[in-house]
């Protein structure tokens, strides 16, 4: 990887988007969605999947804060139709759910 680490994350950021369940439904179905829990930085993922960071990846798979998507997990974004965050880091997509910004204090 030629890029610098914070320059990898901005352009992930910037590459990151709101979408909706039926949007991503074609993803899905071939296989290619991968879920990130709400308390993980969805950009940190990324970046540790484009630089094919094996020990933070798997670190994450085996304590479930990243996941194929499943089938329920999928049902329950239909039915719910959340707002999602979304970043392409081929020939995966990271799929989160948005979760309202804290407010300030």
């Amino acid at each position: 990887m030629t890029e610098q680490p914070s320059t990898l994350y901005a352009k992930l950021l910037g590459q990151t988007a709101p979408i909706v369940w039926q949007e991503l439904q074609p993803h899905f179905a071939k296989g290619a969605l991968l879920w990130v829990e709400a308390d993980q930085d969805l950009i940190e993922v990324a970046q540790a999947v484009v630089e094919n960071d094996i020990t933070k990846v798997s670190s994450w798979l085996s304590a479930g804060h990243v996941s194929k998507m499943t089938d329920e997990r999928a049902e329950s974004l239909l039915t719910r139709d959340p707002q999602l965050w979304a970043v392409v880091v081929a020939p995966w997509v990271l799929v989160q759910e948005r979760m309202d910004a804290p407010k300030e204090r």
